[in-house]
């Protein structure tokens, strides 16, 4: 039985890698890397590693060959080649190399969200079950990695701050989607067409007050109005890009989107998940 993981290099990806090794033998694990750069930290590990690019169909069907069961994490949004041209490559040389199973990283809520990042993942999904290969859909919430501009500007001293009112969120560590992830891909947890990975969803002042615990450090908790966070978001030097990008998210936050309430995360797992302020200890230490 053969394993490929996609994004084998990026922040989940090495999480992955990290689990997968635990569970399968070596020699049965495939990693995918765009550069042999990036693939030379990966075969220093002893790991088999295969020059592909998403956007380049033919490298897929070669990377492809031979593989049973694939982890495929989702690329980045804004490529020279879109998202949704890129995961058509990846099912598609699926489709053609006889994979037998695909673990998707996908959105919350799936084809019901309203959120503008959700609309490849949601093609995306219908481009799998289109294909008739057997998969799980892993609806994952947000990671609290990704909140950490405003976590490590707390501790330091800044104010808290935040425009997504009091929408709630299923934060939990990357780690912990990654570990899910490879249970599913391995069948050690049950694979289901559906997984809605979230934490117990809170709004930010929860997670600020969280904080303070696992901190141990007091600050200023300021929500703002959308105009007022950009502002402060612009004057601490945030690229125009990525102010769009966040207060997106906060507005996806403020209407719902990321407010799931799910057992699927702790099956899959097959325990429970780090308790918050326990999370943000564990993050303040990287």
């Amino acid at each position: 039985m053969n394993y490929l993981l996609t994004g084998a290099t990026g922040e989940l990806g090495t999480y992955a890698l990290h689990y997968l090794k635990e569970q399968v033998d070596l020699t049965d694990i495939v990693a995918l890397a765009r550069t042999e750069e990036k693939a030379a930290k990966l075969r220093e590990q002893g790991i088999e590693v295969r020059i592909a690019d998403f956007s380049d169909y033919t490298s897929l069907v070669k990377a492809f060959n031979g593989v049973d069961r694939m982890l495929f994490v989702s690329s980045q949004p804004g490529g020279v080649v879109s998202r949704d041209e890129q995961h058509k490559n990846v099912v598609n040389a699926a489709i053609e190399t006889g994979v037998s199973f695909i673990a998707y990283t996908s959105f919350p809520k799936g084809a019901t969200s309203n959120s503008p990042l959700a609309q490849d993942h949601i093609l995306t999904e219908k481009l799998i079950s289109e294909s008739h290969i057997s998969h799980t859909f892993l609806r994952n919430n947000w990671y609290l990695e990704n909140e950490a501009d405003t976590l490590n500007a707390a501790v330091a001293g800044h104010a808290f701050t935040y425009s997504a009112e009091n929408g709630k969120t299923g934060w939990a560590l990357k780690r912990e989607f990654a570990e899910a992830a490879i249970n599913v891909l391995t069948e050690k947890a049950a694979a289901p067409e559906i997984l809605e990975l979230s934490g117990t969803p809170i709004t930010y002042a929860e997670l600020a007050e969280a904080l303070k615990t696992a901190s141990g450090k007091e600050f200023e908790v300021v929500a703002m109005n959308d105009e007022d966070y950009q502002a402060a978001l612009i004057s601490n030097g945030v690229p125009e890009a990525a102010v769009s990008f966040i207060l997106m998210i906060q507005n996806d936050i403020r209407n719902g989107e990321l407010n799931v309430t799910s057992e699927d995360f702790e099956k899959a797992l097959g325990k429970s998940l780090t308790p918050l302020v326990d999370a943000l200890k564990e993050f303040l230490k990287k």
